[in-house]
């Protein structure tokens, strides 16, 4: 459902000039270099011709070996981080105290199945920043205001300032693996559990095009409402 949603989402926002992508950026402590997002249809190209669902295949072949011949080998699970760009959002999307921008993004990331974790622009890494450091100095380019930087993530006060929007969302490992695990029955006694059936070693690679149909239908939300408003 989210997905189909997302879908229509998508068309919408292609046509007001809104691109959207994501890939898997990290599997446990594999972590993809940043790769170059001139060209997103390029990025998507890439990332589709593997299963991993990595835009770079270097990192795409290690994290497809460690799933295969150390995780699932094992019958154990691992987790990972998807990285996301929202590329030509007008400015002046969302609201500057209760609808947050950011707020809503990560409302909806963190409404997906397994995700623990969502952070946007330079995210936790900013923390370790002085302000003259992290500020985004604006500036113009082509006669369009912009800033030299985007530590912001294209968002700023709550509002999308016209920048890319780029977030990150972190899945934990599955809870299900194919191994003996300590627990308690319905009596309160020690026992045992192993997870049986077909469950995923690590369902990152699957959840890539939730979170694109996620983004999607919060910005399509956004820019509805700022219409609606200023009618």
């Amino acid at each position: 459902a989210r997905v189909a949603a997302g879908a229509v989402a998508k068309l919408f926002l292609k046509q007001e000039g809104i691109e959207l992508f994501a890939h898997v950026s990290g599997v446990g402590e594999i972590e993809a270099p940043n790769v170059d997002s001139t060209d997103l249809n390029a990025l998507l190209e890439t990332r589709e011709a593997n299963i991993a669902r990595c835009a770079d295949p270097a990192t795409a072949n290690e994290m497809i070996d460690y799933i295969d011949n150390t995780i699932r080998k094992n019958g154990d699970t691992v987790g990972g981080r998807i990285s996301a760009i929202v590329r030509g959002v007008p400015a002046g999307l969302g609201e500057p105290v209760f609808d947050r921008l950011h707020a809503e993004i990560g409302k909806a990331m963190l409404s997906i199945n397994a995700v623990h974790g969502f952070e946007y622009g330079s995210g936790f890494e900013g923390s370790k920043l002085k302000g003259s450091e992290h500020n985004d100095i604006f500036t113009t380019e082509n006669n369009k205001v912009v800033t030299k930087t985007n530590f912001s993530g294209g968002i700023q006060g709550g509002i999308s300032n016209g920048m890319d929007i780029t977030f990150k969302v972190a899945f934990k490992p599955v809870a299900t693996i194919m191994r003996d695990q300590d627990t308690l029955n319905q009596s309160g006694e020690e026992t045992t559990i192993s997870g049986k059936g077909r469950h995923d070693p690590c369902v990152v690679p699957r959840a890539v095009i939730i979170v694109e149909a996620m983004a999607a239908l919060v910005i399509a939300d956004q820019l509805l409402k700022q219409r609606a408003y200023t009618k």
